[in-house]
C-alpha cells in the first residue's frame, strides 16, 4: 500500500496541472476622502472612503496606512486597533477605525509598526495622510 502511494504521489508530482483561465478582473482601487478625529489623548478616529476595493481588506489597509502616516507625523512609532468597521453602500467601501498612538510597541491583537506600515503603503500605492 505504501509503495502505491509512493508511486502516485510521484506520478502526480510529474505530470503537470492546468490551472483554470479565471478572470479576476484588474485591481483599480479610487482613494478618496480622508477624515481624521483626535478622541482623547492618543486615541484617534479615521474615516476613509473609497471605490473598486475587492473586499473589507482593501479598506482596512487603507486605514491602517492613514493611521500609521499619522503615527509618524505625530511621534508615535506604532499604533493598535481598538475598532473597524467597513460598510458598503452605493458603490462607495467607507472604513471608520479607531485606533491608539504610542511610542512604544502597545501590545494588543493588531498592533502595528508605523515605519514599516507606511513604507509598504508608498511601496503599494496606497495614500496616507
Amino acid at each position: 500500500m505504501a509503495a502505491l502511494i509512493s508511486t502516485c504521489a510521484a506520478l502526480a508530482a510529474c505530470t503537470p496541472v492546468e490551472q483554470p483561465d479565471v478572470d479576476q478582473g484588474e485591481f483599480m482601487p479610487e482613494y478618496g476622502v480622508i477624515t481624521t478625529k483626535l478622541l482623547d489623548g492618543d486615541l484617534v478616529s479615521f474615516d476613509v472612503e473609497m471605490t473598486g476595493a475587492r473586499n473589507n481588506d482593501d479598506v482596512l489597509a487603507f486605514n491602517d496606512c492613514v493611521a500609521a502616516q499619522y503615527a509618524l507625523i505625530r511621534g508615535a512609532g506604532f499604533v493598535r486597533r481598538v475598532r473597524n468597521d467597513v460598510k458598503l453602500r452605493r458603490g462607495i467601501w467607507m472604513g471608520t477605525g479607531i485606533y491608539t498612538l504610542s511610542e512604544f510597541h502597545p501590545g494588543g491583537l493588531i498592533s502595528i509598526d508605523a515605519e514599516v506600515t507606511a513604507a509598504e503603503c508608498r511601496a503599494n500605492n496606497i495614500p496616507t495622510v
